[in-house]
């Protein structure tokens, strides 16, 4: 038996292996790219001998990458910690009170997963101009929540509605109040589905460009996105600044997930125990 299941294991990994070094490609062209001067016309698979560190000055200079890699960080905390908050608040009681009212407001919400963000590209433009939120960070933050959060309901919902009731009358019974149910007994239980969330709106709302191309117009204002792309353009016979924009952008993730990944494992076991 273990002489049949180590070819098949030694598959596995190959398969794996395989597959890490796809992902990976893109970051090492990226960093093949962004360390050669703009007269070195060589393959992306070969790496230079010397790292050509103006095209990140460049970069940084020029792209105003930095601010922008600030505007992102920004908007992406905010507006997660509003999906989360807002999310469980609103699916609870769709989840624990079933009611034909909440039924229909329920279809009404996931319904929205459904409309693509540009469709209405025209009507909220209008709308974010007479409010006065273009080019401003809180109008980018309440299109970023608003666009994430039927998504959140909807998990939220279903995480909500395959936890025992019990637990919530236990607590009821012993005096607490429905506010001490909610933050004591409920939020707690809902650290798995808390961290799927984050991770789907976070990463998507720092990748967002679309509405931020849109909304965000000025240089004191544009997030990550958007700002590589106007580098794009302003330096399209300059690839190695370009690519050294890009791979600034990529750092703030990466040490975000080796310092937040644990949390993430943790929460998701603590809501398996319960």
């Amino acid at each position: 038996m273990k002489d049949a299941a180590a070819p098949s294991k030694a598959l596995i990994y190959i398969g794996l292996a395989f597959i890490a070094v796809l992902q990976l490609l893109p970051f090492y062209f990226g960093l093949t790219t962004a360390s050669k001067p703009k007269t070195d016309l060589s393959s992306p698979w070969v790496f230079p001998g010397e790292i050509h560190w103006a095209n990140f000055a460049t970069a940084m200079q020029q792209g105003n990458i930095l601010q922008a890699i600030g505007n992102s960080a920004l908007v992406t905390a905010v507006s997660t910690l509003l999906v989360c908050v807002l999310g469980a608040l609103t699916a609870y009681p769709l989840a624990r009170r079933v009611t034909r009212g909440n039924r229909l407001i329920y279809a009404c919400i996931i319904s929205l997963i459904m409309i693509p963000p540009l469709s209405v590209l025209v009507p909220l433009y209008t709308l974010m101009k007479d409010l006065g939120g273009l080019n401003t960070h809180w109008g980018i933050i309440v299109l970023m929540v608003t666009g994430n959060l039927p998504l959140a309901v909807f998990l939220y919902t279903a995480f909500m509605r395959s936890l025992p009731v019990s637990i919530e009358e236990a607590a009821t019974v012993d005096g607490a109040g429905p506010l001490q149910v909610l933050f004591r007994i409920v939020f707690p239980m809902l650290r798995p589905v808390t961290a799927t969330v984050a991770i789907l709106a976070g990463v998507g709302i720092w990748n967002e460009f679309a509405l931020s191309t849109y909304f965000l117009r000025t240089d004191e204002t544009r997030t990550i996105a958007p700002a590589v792309a106007g580098f794009f353009a302003a330096q399209g016979s300059n690839p190695g600044a370009a690519a050294a924009a890009s791979v600034l952008s990529v750092v703030p993730v990466l040490v975000a997930y080796l310092f937040l990944q644990r949390s993430f494992i943790k929460g998701m076991v603590a809501g398996s125990l319960k």
